[in-house]
């Protein structure tokens, strides 16, 4: 299949109204031609942690969103996204249960990374540790192994408890590709067009190296899941968070990428009133990508632009969106910290609310990223405007829920009201309908207080401008009359 070259929504299962048939309907009765790239839904999977990135299987719905059969419905009239964690599994899933409970006597047992598969005699060495890029302090968790007292370290590579909730899963062991094509197998029964592989840069753990998109091994993987999506006709979104050169790396090898540099750009030019960075990055940038403002994380920063950013205009920006309510994602280990110290993530709040919830701004951004080559995506919380939650981040003690709000029905019909929402609205129309968008993209000469894109298809064209001062977008377009029409966003 062949994506549409249209807008998507970002959403978690039970963020638009509670549940997978609640989304049903307010996709069907408001935005039927608003996401007409389709929508991805965040893990709708039973799972034990980190709002559903710890699945139990992908084989079922969790009951509280509802069936498999919605996601079918749903997909009858959007393209459908999904989750796969091809890195990792709950620890509660009856794969590592079953582990748990015999040990090496599981049927299940080849289908994790007892330290043994690295080191030889099964005692990590620090020296190998010091060099891999960490998300806990260590990669690996200990677990008691049923009534016997023996003990197992099994490789866990994110988590924030101890033992981790999430295994890693062996992906040289058969088994595990047998599971994955399982997984991949019952996403085509039930209408999944795209899968994006998340966290799928940590798969390869190889001793000596950062155990992060370690070359050329992960390609070997790669090309064995693009192989397996292309005979069910699933496209792939490997998902690398990553210095840039890797995920263009990627993209030379005919993969989607995500971009996540455009959004902290974006941001940049309209704190700044500086287009320079923004433009010149527009003018390299592969165009097979998703875009992004905003999603279920944060902006990301670090590693994704290291080498590109000046960390003392870095800070500058992060303080003025610690201001406006932002909280930080840190990086942990040293040696994959700046020289300097700098150590920021990602940045987490609302996309409207790091812009101070400034309209003209946010419409500002908003253009710029549906102006950039590829397919753009808009977070819920971004489609409604919604600024930070900071009861929610509190109540959870997790950051990230900064920009995770639940909307109720009402809160949605109320949101759906405000006017910064209906432009948002019909700039999407216009990025979804205008032919030209499938032609020829340009960056336009201009001043450094302002951004000009234009798109040319046959006769047809259309040109963004942004002016960095005063926030003000217009879009100059031509019709199907041959008129040119200006349009104030």
């Amino acid at each position: 299949m062949s994506l549409k070259n249209q807008v998507q929504l970002i959403t978690y299962p039970d963020s638009l109204g509670g549940d997978l048939k609640a989304l049903k309907e307010v996709l069907y009765s408001h935005f039927s031609d608003i996401f007409k790239g389709g929508v991805h839904i965040l893990p709708p999977f039973p799972s034990s942690g980190d709002r559903g990135f710890a699945p139990l299987t992908y084989l079922e719905i969790d009951p509280k969103f509802g069936t498999w059969n919605d996601i079918r419905e749903i997909g009858e009239q959007f393209d459908v996204l999904v989750d796969l964690m091809v890195n990792h599994i709950s620890q509660k899933s009856d794969y590592f249960q079953d582990f748990l409970k015999f040990g090496r006597s599981s049927q299940y047992s080849d289908l994790f990374l007892t330290l043994d598969k690295l080191w030889e005699d099964g005692n990590p060495v620090q020296e190998d540790i010091d060099k891999m890029f960490l998300r806990r302090p260590l990669p690996y968790s200990t677990f008691q192994i049923g009534d016997s007292g023996i003990q197992e370290n099994v490789w866990t590579t994110f988590g924030k408890t101890d033992p981790s909730e999430q295994i890693d899963l062996d992906i040289h062991s058969e088994m595990t590709k047998l599971l994955l094509a399982s997984f991949f197998r019952n996403f085509k029964k039930y209408n999944v067009k795209i899968v994006r592989l998340d966290a799928v840069g940590y798969v390869i753990k190889k001793l000596g190296t950062s155990c992060f998109f370690v070359e050329p091994d992960i390609y070997d993987f790669l090309d064995w899941v693009m192989e397996l999506a292309e005979f069910l006709e699933i496209e792939l979104l490997p998902e690398v968070h990553s210095h840039h050169s890797i995920q263009y790396k990627l993209a030379e090898r005919g993969y989607w990428i995500y971009d996540f540099i455009l959004p902290y750009r974006i941001l940049e030019s309209l704190t700044n009133q500086s287009s320079t960075a923004l433009l010149d990055y527009l003018k390299t940038r592969p165009a097979k990508q998703f875009t992004m403002l905003d999603c279920h994380d944060g902006i990301p920063v670090k590693p994704d632009l290291d080498g590109l950013l000046d960390t003392r205009e870095a800070r500058k920006l992060i303080d003025i969106c610690l201001e406006r309510g932002s909280n930080l994602s840190l990086i942990l280990s040293e040696e994959h910290k700046d020289e300097d110290g700098f150590d920021v993530h990602q940045i987490r709040g609302t996309y409207y609310s790091i812009l101070d919830c400034d309209d003209d701004a946010y419409l500002a951004a908003r253009a710029i990223q549906f102006f950039a080559p590829g397919i753009p995506q808009v977070y819920y919380v971004g489609l409604l405007a919604g600024e930070n939650d900071y009861k929610r981040a509190e109540e959870t003690g997790d950051g990230r829920e900064i920009n995770r709000h639940n909307y109720t029905s009402e809160e949605i019909e109320q949101s759906l009201r405000k006017p910064v929402v209906q432009r948002l609205l019909k700039l999407i129309q216009f990025r979804n309908s205008y032919p030209a968008f499938d032609g020829e993209f340009n960056v336009k000469v201009s001043s450094t207080e302002e951004v000009r894109l234009r798109w040319d298809d046959n006769d047809k064209y259309c040109e963004l401008l942004v002016d960095l001062n005063t926030k003000r977008t217009t879009i100059q377009y031509m019709d199907d009359h041959n008129s040119v029409i200006e349009y104030t966003v």
